[in-house]
């Protein structure tokens, strides 16, 4: 007698719940089964690295190949076409966790694969790497076993992976450049620790870096400015791909207004976390040792924070 499981197990139920018998079933040396000419032929292909299919009267082409056409009923032609070996996903399933029996030891996903040339689809595994790869339409390729390995199975095919459709090209461009008479006097006054501006005397603006000519209103700048290491930030970007110059990912880049100027500048921020980063924050340029510096912008590490309140923009 079954007892329902919303109801609780008797007393002599609930002894003999613990009785437990551990059972085999096993056929020494394996179940055999004939494969038949057209199922044979399939797995001979396979051992030997290739997939083919077979033809219906209709001139479908299943695979797996079957002896009859499930659509009619009828026999097939008898006639093998190689199909593949690239193909399409129709449709899939993400097996998270892999159990034993499985045929990857990681997360892979169950596949409906349409082989180029085929009428039906076949199942299979897939090794995306993540379930973010997977999608009906993803081109896959067979990864079959190595040769010595095959015995003519459908394992013979260790698993589909997904064709390249993308790859990594390492991007590198040595240039040099020449500063000019205004730059190089910028990188002067970087290089002995302090920022350089030209104020236009027609337009009354100070602009840093150092420049002759006023971008406004086309005067020539005569005048030199020597201005302060602090400033106000006026807007910024949070970055989380990787920097060389940058302190740490994500890092800030900042539009920064030395006091004194009318124009802000590009910087990077450090010393703050990313997340408390606001405009109106003031900021001081953290500098290299005198004995480090060269005519370079690499002068200053970053900006970080004074403490100073925050400036109403």
């Amino acid at each position: 007698m079954t007892v329902p499981s919303d109801h609780p197990p008797a007393p002599e139920e609930s002894s003999a719940e613990s009785l437990v018998a551990e059972h085999v079933l096993e056929f020494p040396g394996g179940y055999t089964r004939t494969t038949g000419p057209v199922i044979g032929r399939f797995l001979t292909e396979l051992r030997e690295g290739r997939i083919v299919g077979v033809r219906t009267a209709a001139g479908r082409v299943l695979v797996p190949p079957l002896e009859y056409d499930p659509e009619t009923g009828d026999p097939v032609t008898g006639e093998y076409v190689q199909v593949g070996p690239a193909g399409t996903v129709r449709s899939w399933a993400w097996v998270g966790t892999p159990r034993k029996g499985h045929p990857l030891d990681r997360p892979f996903a169950w596949a409906l694969i349409e082989l180029d040339g085929a009428g039906t689809a076949l199942v299979h595994a897939v090794d995306a790497g993540t379930v973010k790869a997977m999608r009906p339409g993803l081109r896959v390729r067979p990864r079959f076993r190595p040769e010595a390995e095959r015995a003519g199975h459908i394992t013979d095919i260790a698993c589909f992976v997904p064709e390249v459709s993308t790859m990594a090209a390492p991007i590198r461009t040595e240039y040099r450049v020449r500063p000019g008479r205004s730059l190089a006097r910028f990188l002067e006054g970087v290089r002995d620790g302090v920022f350089l501006g030209g104020r236009c005397a027609h337009c009354d603006k100070v602009y840093v870096p150092y420049r002759t000519t006023c971008p406004e209103c086309g005067s020539t700048i005569g005048e030199e400015v020597e201005l302060p290491d602090t400033g106000t930030v006026t807007t910024f970007a949070i970055n989380n791909l990787p920097d060389p110059r940058a302190p740490q990912v994500p890092f800030v880049s900042a539009y920064v207004v030395l006091d004194g100027a009318d124009v802000p500048m590009i910087v990077l921020l450090g010393d703050v976390p990313a997340r408390d980063v606001r405009q109106g924050m003031r900021v001081r340029a953290v500098w290299v040792p005198p004995e480090e510096r060269t005519l370079s912008m690499g002068n200053i590490r970053w900006f970080a924070p004074t403490g100073e309140p925050d400036v109403r923009l």
